[in-house]
């Protein structure tokens, strides 16, 4: 008896592994998130010695703002044309050309700082360029992750892809954190530049048979304007977007608002910034495979992932100790991945394929592209009324958004339309307004 017990619980171990992990199935989506573990390292030591380099440079939070604005304000000003070029092109073609270009800005960063020739001025040009490659970037590695794995597997390798992606929150900054309070932080933009070379190496070893494309779209007058207008008019696209454009502007911050914690609400160093950016990371990824496992990207689960982020971020701005802080970081980190992979699933599977590029390249304009409005909103506010006032006033949009939105999500969450097929559909064909009915599909054993 004993024995059959212990084998039951192994097998139902061995399932949940398979359902949490199942889009590694795919060997093309395998290579793509090993390049990613490299790379996504690589960027978090970059974002932990960038905010500080700043502030040594300037220290000020209003200067930290405006660089952290500079590197996002081209995804808001590019983010609806690039999606118009991402839906015309080749999507891996497209990323070895922008993983290439931020491989280099990188690597110039680091020459710059290790040669001490680096100024503030700099840092806003650089931050420009490379916001300008992300405004391309993004859109084409979100859409991208869909022709890896397909529809069936979408929402569970957008969560995992996330779960990547702090991971290295958590490596990162601590690396970080050594290299900088040992070597300098010129280290730190060097090893990101070599990082990129994983996933150039994992885009060259896909097999591109396998696939899954979505059609080109044909280039015709009035395409930005057709994304707009198509975006505009499903419900099942436009709420969740705001609900992201909202909390994105003020919420997501934490560039700006952590080190302001760390240094003027604890007196602390770069090492408390990397510890608190690892532990919103451990979080986020013990979230991320909770989501992953769960792998139903309804839009009720959304409105509430967006609330308790909202009441974490307010409760993490109270805490009166680092220590205390420390302990509530992986909390907001594991409702914030939550909310990010609801959004970016929900978008997806409610896009028609044609469309889908330029409804993704509006999610990177509601998240990334908010922070130059945000960024210095954010500093100003913690330059005048204290640090802790940065993030609370991220907490108190992400409350008020979320309730807000809360009725339009549950509303739109009462009808059952088909999700859009690969092949099939277009700017005119139905887009869910729920996606209960898809959530067989993205379950990996299809119950």
């Amino acid at each position: 008896m004993k024995a059959t017990r212990s084998d039951r619980a192994t097998n139902r171990v061995a399932v949940a592994l398979r359902r949490t992990f199942a889009s590694l199935r795919s060997t093309n989506y395998r290579l793509y998130f090993s390049g990613q573990i490299v790379s996504a390292s690589g960027t978090w030591m970059q974002t932990i010695a960038q905010s500080w380099l700043v502030l040594k440079l300037s220290g000020s939070g209003t200067a930290l703002g405006l660089v952290t604005a500079c590197q996002f304000l081209p995804v808001l000003l590019l983010s609806p044309l690039a999606g118009v070029v991402v839906d015309r092109l080749e999507k891996r073609r497209l990323l070895y050309l922008t993983q290439g270009l931020l491989a280099l800005l990188a690597l110039l960063l680091g020459v710059l700082t290790a040669t001490d020739t680096i100024r503030l001025w700099m840092m806003y040009v650089l931050a420009f360029g490379m916001g300008t490659v992300n405004a391309f970037d993004v859109p084409g590695r979100q859409t991208f992750v869909f022709e890896m794995v397909g529809p069936e597997l979408l929402s569970n390798a957008v969560t995992l892809n996330s779960v990547v992606m702090n991971g290295a929150r958590v490596v990162g900054p601590a690396i970080a954190g050594l290299l900088i309070t040992t070597i300098g932080l010129a280290p730190c933009f060097l090893v990101n530049g070599l990082s990129f070379l994983a996933c150039i190496a994992a885009l060259g070893a896909m097999r591109q048979r396998d696939l899954v494309r979505s059609p080109p779209s044909a280039r015709h007058p009035g395409q930005l304007r057709q994304g707009l207008s198509y975006v505009w008019r499903e419900p099942a696209l436009r709420t969740p977007l705001l609900l992201m454009a909202a909390i994105g502007t003020l919420a997501y911050e934490f560039q700006v608002s952590l080190p302001l914690v760390a240094k003027f609400s604890f007196a602390a160093g770069a090492d408390a910034y990397a510890a608190m950016t690892s532990a919103m990371g451990l979080g986020a990824v013990v979230g991320g495979l909770v989501v992953a496992h769960r792998g139903r990207p309804t839009r009720h689960a959304l409105g509430v992932a967006g609330l308790v982020f909202g009441l974490l971020i307010l409760l993490a701005s109270a805490m009166p100790t680092l220590a205390a802080m420390l302990v509530v970081l992986p909390w907001m980190g594991a409702a914030s991945i939550g909310f990010i992979a609801l959004a970016n699933s929900n978008l997806q599977l409610a896009s028609a394929p044609e469309m889908r590029g330029r409804v993704m390249a509006l999610y990177s304009m509601a998240f990334l592209g908010s922070t130059p409005v945000g960024g210095p909103i954010v500093g100003w506010v913690g330059e005048t009324f204290g640090a802790r006032w940065s993030l609370a006033l991220g907490g108190v949009t992400a409350v008020v958004a979320s309730l807000l939105a809360w009725r339009s999500l549950q509303r739109h969450s009462s009808s059952s339309r088909v999700v859009p097929s690969q092949q099939g559909g277009g700017p005119e064909a139905s887009a869910p307004s729920s996606l209960e009915g898809a959530g067989a599909a993205l379950e990996p054993d299809g119950r």
